[in-house]
């Protein structure tokens, strides 16, 4: 039947299957056709599954000059012109950056500034950081890319062992801080185990690098052009998921966001959502979520920088609201959430009404057809957030059931679950209002 189709398709006759097939066969070939709604000549258009989030644009920035719509990987292309067009020591090399890219970030920049400056190089992760080393040394600001995340391991001895330490190792008389990895990253809905990984957390236990991770257009090109700028070796992870999903106002001149710097996206004051990358994004419908099931006020967080990471202000928001949540991709052991979790804990200890929440990917290799089930989602987010609120320690608690009215605990006009432990955190008793 499909090759039926295909000849009718091609030759663009209208004819009776009959004299194509004759007998009975053609007989029930056409009445197969006239029934099955799937089999027509005309094919359907395959429907893709919406993503796992919903992309929330930034608002359009108006102290940078004129903007113009621009998605990630669009936003990324025009940062990489205005560091060609002001830098000339800057070039960009890679596996098919002179033909634009996989992700096409690259894509018209070699006929505009040549060939000597927009460059391919062989398939060789460790060659190609270690030539951006090298350029860098040199002089020269080097944008290295690495065509998948999941590919940087190859590259890790040229990162770790050269590129971090470069520096303190000759007592700062040479350096190669204009060297800047550029690396798309995290999951796409179809990735599976080589095209989905977030590696950050094996980069963050070494110092003397950058690691940043943006949201969206608008960030990305101020961040990027930040770690280009920077005299520290950087990298630069772009959620490959947001290249075409991310649609924003992107100012069209060069303009630079601090790294280091957390920004607080939304304020709130019981729990407090710490996340970065795609992951911005699922923990504002959580927090939308929370808002309007549970009436709690949630403050999102979006890290931005992995490395060095902005501790005041998450630790400064935690103080407010005594309650955080970390979510990431990567998986939970060994995870960036694990480091975050560990100094909010030694600075904040007091202030904590609940334990700390980490909601992450599986320690299980990244899967395929069954990513839905891996990625941390608004759902599953949105079940950690419950136990976090309900969780209460009663400071008063002696031994036994502390008597002590429940409706003495908080807003009276709120409704919640109330869990009064002792100190060991056994639960001595609960109330619901």
């Amino acid at each position: 039947m499909a090759a039926t189709r295909l000849f009718l398709r091609s030759s663009n006759v209208k004819t009776s299957l009959t004299g194509l097939t004759g007998g009975v066969h053609s007989s029930l070939g056409l009445t197969l056709l006239k029934l099955s709604p799937d089999c027509t000549a005309k094919p359907k258009t395959q429907k893709r599954h919406a993503a796992h989030f919903t992309y929330h644009p930034d608002p359009v920035p108006t102290q940078y000059g004129p903007t113009q719509k621009m998605n990630l990987f669009q936003s990324v292309t025009s940062a990489l012109d205005n560091m060609l067009a002001s830098d000339p020591t800057a070039v960009i090399f890679g596996e098919d950056v002179a033909f634009g890219g996989v992700f096409r970030c690259t894509v018209g920049l070699r006929d505009k500034y040549g060939k000597d400056r927009v460059f391919n190089t062989p398939l060789c992760e460790q060659g190609i950081v270690g030539f951006g080393i090298g350029a860098a040394a040199a002089g020269a600001t080097a944008i290295a890319e690495i065509q998948f995340s999941d590919y940087i391991y190859p590259a890790f001895d040229q990162i770790v062992n050269e590129a971090a330490k470069y520096r303190y190792r000759s007592g700062n008389m040479f350096d190669c801080g204009k060297l800047t990895i550029r690396s798309p990253w995290g999951c796409v809905g179809h990735g599976s185990l080589y095209h989905s990984q977030s590696p950050e957390a094996f980069f963050v236990h070494c110092p003397g690098i950058k690691i940043v991770v943006p949201r969206g257009p608008v960030q990305a090109k101020g961040l990027l052009l930040s770690c280009i700028t920077d005299q520290n070796p950087c990298i630069f992870f772009e959620p490959k998921i947001l290249y075409r999903a991310a649609v924003e106002q992107v100012p069209t001149e060069a303009y630079q966001i601090p790294l280091s710097q957390a920004e607080v996206l939304q304020e709130g004051s019981d729990l407090t959502l710490v996340a970065w990358g795609t992951q911005v994004h699922v923990l504002r419908e959580v927090a939308a979520m929370a808002q309007e099931k549970l009436g709690v006020s949630c403050e999102l967080i979006d890290l931005r920088t992995i490395l060095p990471w902005d501790k005041e202000t998450v630790c400064k928001s935690v103080v407010k609201t005594g309650r955080l949540l970390v979510s990431h991709e990567a998986p939970v052991t060994g995870g960036f959430a694990a480091e975050i979790s560990t100094t909010v804990q030694e600075e904040c200890f007091l202030n904590l009404e609940a334990p700390i929440s980490r909601v992450c990917g599986y320690d299980t290799p990244f899967p395929h057809i069954f990513e839905p089930f891996y990625i941390p989602d608004k759902w599953k987010c949105f079940e950690a957030v419950k136990p976090a609120l309900l969780f209460f320690v009663d400071t008063d608690a002696k031994q036994g059931l502390n008597h002590k009215p429940w409706t003495e605990y908080g807003d009276k006009s709120a409704s919640f679950i109330l869990v009064v432990c002792d100190r060991s955190g056994s639960v001595l008793g609960e109330a619901l209002r």
